[in-house]
C-alpha cells in the first residue's frame, strides 16, 4: 500500500503526542513543535525555496526530495496550528465548482 499523506499527517500527530521528556531527542518533528509556530513556519518557508531553486536549477530527483520536505514541513505547520488536512482538501474540493481565475478573483484583496 502507498505511503500517503493522511499517513504522514498521521505519523506527525503521532510525533506531535510523543512525552516531552524523550520525544526531542528521538523525534525530529517534536524538536520542531517545541520550537513553537513561528520556528515551524520559518522551516517550511526555507524548504518553499529550496523546492523553487530545485524546479529551475536541479534534477527531476532532487525536485521530489526538496517537494517531500516542502510537504512534510507543510503538515508539521498544520498541525501546530491545529489544521487538519482534510479540511485544506474541502477548501480545495470548494474550489472546484469555478476556474482558478475566477476562484482568485472572488478572494478578499488584503
Amino acid at each position: 500500500m502507498p505511503f500517503t499523506l493522511h499517513d504522514l499527517e498521521q505519523r506527525v500527530k503521532e510525533r506531535a503526542s510523543a512525552s516531552a521528556s524523550a520525544g526531542a531527542e528521538v523525534s525530529y518533528t517534536r524538536k520542531l513543535l517545541d520550537r513553537g509556530i513561528a520556528h515551524c513556519a520559518k522551516k517550511l518557508g526555507e524548504e518553499a525555496i529550496e523546492t523553487v531553486l530545485a524546479a529551475v536549477g536541479e534534477d527531476r530527483e532532487r525536485l521530489i526530495a526538496e517537494a517531500a520536505d516542502l510537504v512534510y514541513h507543510l503538515v508539521v505547520v498544520l498541525q501546530a496550528r491545529g489544521v487538519a488536512l482534510a479540511e485544506v482538501e474541502a477548501a480545495l474540493a470548494a474550489r472546484t465548482g469555478q476556474s482558478g481565475l475566477e476562484e482568485k478573483a472572488s478572494r478578499k484583496q488584503v
